[in-house]
């Protein structure tokens, strides 16, 4: 199907405005560290949270906000999570009323989320004294509300997408957030998208839900995963495509953008982990199921020994085999065929789960490139799949080490 990427972001469907400032929560006034998107009416809504039993206390108010499937405004703090606080819970409220204060918006129909240092009590203050600033700056400028969600993110993650449905025009469109402490069991990041498209909360629900198995879930940075994560989206139906209700046509071409943009924004956080130097995709082929590709795929993209390899340079396939041994698939370790490919070509290192031939000189120019493919051919079965990840470098724990202080 045709579609067009297209500049604007967040903003560039229909109906929506965003912003984003420093307020002061961060020390760093080069930081922004407040973000509000707002709709024009009432939309469609829906969102996946982390899966980890500490969550952040913003997760807990947005997740009573959108009970109904509907919201209409979003406002993202950096610089603090929000996380294990005895007054979390009044904290993200009142920011959700702060909103209403100054937009007009009910709290109750606010998505609100945090980022940054874990168990640090939140100051309400220079949110407070931010919000007129921050509404005021509403428009078209999606940038500042993508750098205000950042934390150790060296670049904006932004995307919109304008496609057809329904014989209209329609766009929907992303921004996240998310360098470490990602391990997705929903989707280690934040991530907020908005759509022109008129489609209920049901169908709305079931999409997100699904796609995330196969695009946030399948990339990792370090294994740890997030109290804080966050995928939500708007629909403000502006667009005027006939109301998708079931999975038809329309729904079908709605999941493939949806997955479109997720997709890119999943491979954006990848490689930009900390510290990275190179984006890693695994590609499984050939397993008995779908769970085997994914379990095998995952393993690979998250075991720190072959991240290690592949900021080295070094086609230590070896390691390969190894993620995939204690991986827990179920997997026939004789039929493995493993190869790299980047910009520089493609060079196969094992067969039949034993080493193979190659030049070793071939395989560091291929392994030097910022963009590194593994494929991986189980042989045993027709499913497949992909997972995406980033090479371990010193920078790592550079940046891990004094992130509190």
């Amino acid at each position: 199907m045709k579609y067009e990427y297209i500049l604007g972001g967040i903003t560039a469907p229909k109906g929506f405005k965003a912003s984003g400032i420093h307020a002061g929560i961060r020390k760093n006034k080069l930081k922004k560290d407040l973000a509000l998107i707002v709709a024009d009416d009432v939309c469609s809504a829906a969102a996946v949270y982390t899966q980890n039993l500490v969550k952040g206390a913003p997760l807990i108010v947005t997740e009573k906000n959108l009970k109904n499937g509907y919201a209409q405004a979003v406002i993202c703090n950096s610089g603090n999570a929000n996380t294990c606080n005895a007054n979390g819970i009044e904290i993200a409220e009142k920011m959700c009323a702060l909103v209403e204060k100054h937009t007009g918006i009910s709290a109750a129909d606010v998505i609100v989320a945090s980022t940054g240092v874990i168990g640090q009590p939140l100051d309400i203050t220079p949110i407070a004294n931010g919000m007129e600033n921050l509404v005021a700056s509403l428009g078209d400028d999606s940038k500042s509300a993508a750098e205000a969600i950042m934390t150790t993110d060296t670049v904006k993650k932004e995307i919109a997408v304008k496609f057809t449905l329904d014989g209209k025009e329609c766009v929907i469109a992303g921004i996240a957030k998310g360098s470490g402490m990602i391990h997705p069991n929903m989707a280690t990041m934040l991530v907020f998208m908005t759509t022109d498209v008129a489609i209920s909360p049901e169908m709305l629900s079931k999409i997100v839900k699904a796609d995330v198995k196969d695009s946030f879930n399948m990339i990792s940075v370090d294994g740890d995963t997030s109290t804080n994560d966050m995928l939500s989206i708007l629909a403000s139906g502006k667009a005027g495509n006939t109301m998708i209700e079931t999975e038809n046509k329309d729904y079908k071409t709605f999941k493939k953008m949806f997955n479109l943009v997720s997709t890119t924004l999943s491979k954006k956080i990848a490689g930009d982990g900390e510290g990275a130097s190179k984006l890693l995709e695994c590609q499984v082929t050939g397993a008995q199921s779908k769970k085997i590709a994914k379990t095998v795929a995952k393993s690979v993209i998250t075991s720190s020994l072959f991240k290690a390899a592949m900021f080295g340079a070094d086609a230590n396939w070896g390691r390969v085999l190894c993620a995939i041994g204690y991986s827990g698939a179920n997997v026939d370790v004789n039929k493995i065929d493993v190869s790299f490919q980047s910009a520089k070509g493609e060079i196969a290192v094992c067969k039949d789960g034993k080493g193979v031939e190659f030049s070793e000189e071939k395989a560091k120019e291929i392994l030097l490139e910022s963009e590194i493919i593994i494929k991986i051919d189980l042989n045993a079965g027709n499913y497949k799949a992909t997972a995406w990840g980033c090479d371990l470098t010193y920078e790592y724990v550079k940046i891990n080490g004094d992130y509190r202080t």
